[in-house]
């Protein structure tokens, strides 16, 4: 039986899977990349901000914590979304410009690995052999959904593009790590959204604006990025990081590709070929693997408080 840590990534990664979708049928009408992405944060954060003024409880964390130790990460949390979600939205449609969707998706999903070998480098998690497996089995199986998309156009930069993409969610997941256990999860998902928005408007301002004069179909397809794609994929995220840790969580967000792939043979009719339905099953296989360790390391393994030494 999947645990609630994973299950709660799982759930993340399919509506992270489903902004694909919901992409194309908002740009189908009418809806510029610049303002889905600004009215996305901006949108997200309003309502986080509603729901922490009617949930007061939301507010509060487990145990006293001296408000000086909090603003810190309080300004790491909006760094996480003005230099996070910002600068990989940025680059990853930088990089879409420049290459077929299927090759950017494929070079983004290098970060399992990097998280991996990152949250070991930094001592926060160990290399065992389950993870190695399930990292190798995922990383596998999503390279066969998306190459089997085919049409793989190469250009070098955009390649670095989506490759300095995958590097800024990395940091993205590290970082965001080391304030899990120091700020509640509605109030931290808030402010990255709020960070993400403030970094994408003054962007607007600076481009001169956006345009919002698209048909209505294009807004509801954009109220479906922000209540599925953006509030409960970033809310669903950082609770299951938070049970899972860093390498664990990435390994499990590979499940997001596939996802993606299986509503837009649903919604779209562009149907799985069999090299992405194996690669399906064994990003599917991976998630179990990751789960298949002994009771005794998987204590070991935890989310460690030795995320307070970041402080």
């Amino acid at each position: 039986m999947v645990g609630v840590g994973p299950a709660l990534v799982l759930l993340s990664a399919a509506c992270f899977g489903a902004m694909a979708v919901f992409g194309k049928l908002a740009f189908a009408a009418g809806v510029p990349t610049d303002a889905l992405v600004l009215i996305r944060f901006a949108a997200a954060a309003l309502l986080l901000g509603a729901l922490l003024l009617l949930r007061p409880a939301l507010r509060r964390q487990e145990g006293a914590r001296d408000a000086r130790a909090v603003w810190p990460a309080v300004l790491i949390a909006l760094g996480l979304g003005a230099f996070g979600y910002a600068v990989q939205a940025s680059l990853y449609f930088m990089a879409l410009e420049r290459l077929d969707a299927p090759l950017v998706a494929l070079v983004l999903y290098t970060f399992p690995v990097m998280v991996t070998v990152g949250a070991v480098l930094l001592g926060r998690e160990r290399l065992t052999a389950a993870r190695v497996v399930a990292l190798v089995t995922a990383s596998l199986g999503t390279t066969l959904v998306l190459a089997g998309a085919g049409g793989l156009g190469f250009d070098t930069v955009g390649v670095l593009l989506a490759f300095g993409a995958a590097v800024t969610y990395t940091v993205y997941i590290l970082v965001a790590d080391t304030v899990l256990h120091r700020l509640p999860p509605v109030v931290l998902t808030t402010l990255v959204m709020t960070g993400a928005a403030a970094a994408l408007g003054i962007r607007s301002l600076v481009t001169g604006g956006v345009v919002v004069s698209f048909d209505a179909a294009g807004w509801f397809w954009i109220g479906c990025i922000v209540l599925v794609s953006t509030v409960t994929a970033v809310l669903a995220f950082f609770a299951g990081l938070k049970r899972t840790g860093a390498s664990t969580t990435s390994i499990l967000s590979t499940f997001e590709p596939v996802v993606s792939a299986a509503l837009a043979a649903a919604v779209l009719g562009e149907m799985l070929s069999p090299v992405q339905i194996l690669g399906a099953v064994l990003v599917l296989g991976a998630a179990v693997i990751v789960q298949l360790r002994p009771r005794q390391a998987s204590s070991d393994e935890a989310p460690q408080p030795a995320l307070a030494p970041a402080a």
